[in-house]
């Protein structure tokens, strides 16, 4: 019972901050015509999530956080995508008569895929803290740490798009969904900003 608590809490900790990753989930049921085109946002965003998760607490984390170099990489790698994407959630225009104006599911894969798995913070998070916390855990309760941290996971991102959803229901207008395109693009600059500070400040 205790891991299974432990990893329900820490996941909660770690996920709910407003994060690049939360942003765009909750921008794709915003904007997306029908709940389901948005599914492939929300699976690939959890089964990363799950695959982070996993890597974390089987120790992998160690190696990919002790070199200098390869924390060097993914954060200027994840600076310049995330610039990239902030761009395109810019110039996205959302239209209600014409749903090829929404992001496609190659887009939604490629880019969730990408605001989780280039993301530093998230990453870093991941191991240094969920890794770390798994080492107070073996057998039976390193597993059952991690199925809660995993089910904290896919939990929250199906809440945070029925969430996306009701609130993108409220107003269809164009106009509306363009400038919630807009508000995600300046939060993920905003995080991107941040990142290039680390990169020269370090």
């Amino acid at each position: 019972m205790e891991p299974m608590i432990h990893g329900i809490l820490l996941a909660f900790g770690l996920i709910i901050p407003l994060g690049v990753q939360n942003v765009f989930i909750f921008n794709q049921e915003a904007t997306q015509p029908r709940f389901l085109t948005a599914v492939p946002a929300i699976v690939t965003a959890a089964l990363c999530d799950t695959l982070l998760i996993t890597l974390a607490v089987t120790g992998v984390s160690v190696v990919l956080v002790s070199f200098e170099e390869i924390r060097l990489v993914l954060f200027t790698v994840g600076f310049c995508f995330l610039l990239y994407m902030g761009l395109v959630m810019w110039r996205t225009k959302p239209s209600i008569d014409q749903e090829k104006k929404y992001l496609s599911i190659k887009k939604q894969i490629s880019f969730a895929a990408s605001v989780s798995l280039l993301n530093p913070h998230a990453i870093l998070d991941t191991f240094g803290v969920i890794g770390t916390s798994s080492l107070l855990y073996v057998g039976v309760g390193k597993v059952t740490f991690a199925l809660a941290c995993i089910t904290v996971s896919w939990l929250w991102f199906i809440g945070l798009a029925i969430i996306g959803r009701v609130i993108g229901s409220l107003s269809q207008s164009s106009n509306f969904l363009y400038r919630l395109n807009q508000v995600s693009a300046i939060i993920i600059w905003t995080v991107a900003l941040y990142m290039g500070s680390k990169l020269i400040f370090k």
